[in-house]
């Protein structure tokens, strides 16, 4: 009677060692899909945070191009004998508003073309700056103390945005680079992100002038 009961039995222990067996298959299975789905959000999280970021700045480069051609008028007026600062100066900011053209922080060549064009600017509007010094009447123009003051405040908050831009930057590519997320953003195709860095010591100054 035991043996027989025994061979009853097996086939059961069997079929609940074969259920338990798929229950833990299952189990993991499902924590590897949530892992996965947890990896891939996080990695859009942060690439939608540096591209929001990104957009500040550009926000930002525009107000500053959009500031120079009235100042570079004003300054005309002073200036007739420094007409080819003045004229490098006009040239470099087309060549900055041109570079930053749907630029994306994930195309690291438009991303360097972008901060050398707002480098090569940043210089020759130090140059201008420092020529206007033997410009008295220039210094006293309400116009120019006005437009000197808020490219200014401009670069400022260009600095701010670059800074921020940067931090996100640096936060989505350690996670991209990071075990094991890593093999999340190459299957899904997370390229490196470009950080915003200063090209020349011209640039590294906020445009200080006292009008």
């Amino acid at each position: 009677m035991q043996t027989m009961t025994s061979l009853l039995l097996q086939p059961v222990l069997a079929l609940t060692g074969v259920v338990i067996t798929l229950i833990v298959l299952a189990a993991i299975l499902a924590i590897v899909v949530f892992w996965v789905i947890g990896a891939y959000n996080g990695l859009v999280t942060l690439r939608n945070r540096y591209k929001n970021a990104f957009a500040q700045i550009d926000v930002q480069l525009k107000r500053r191009h959009d500031l120079i051609p009235n100042l570079v008028e004003t300054a005309k007026k002073y200036m007739a004998h420094e007409s080819e600062t003045l004229e490098a100066v006009i040239a470099a900011r087309n060549s900055a508003a041109s570079a930053s053209q749907n630029v994306s922080p994930d195309d690291a060549a438009n991303m360097q073309a972008m901060m050398a064009s707002e480098g090569a600017l940043g210089a020759s509007l130090g140059r201008l700056f420092a020529l206007s010094e033997a410009y008295p009447d220039l210094k006293a123009n309400q116009n120019m103390m006005q437009l000197t003051e808020e490219l200014t405040a401009t670069e400022n908050k260009v600095g701010f945005s670059r800074q921020a831009f940067n931090d996100a930057v640096t936060a989505f590519n350690n996670k991209r680079e990071m075990f094991p997320t890593n093999f999340i953003a190459n299957m899904f195709n997370f390229g490196e992100a470009t950080l915003f860095e200063v090209t020349n010591e011209a640039e590294r100054e906020v445009v200080k002038v006292e009008f």
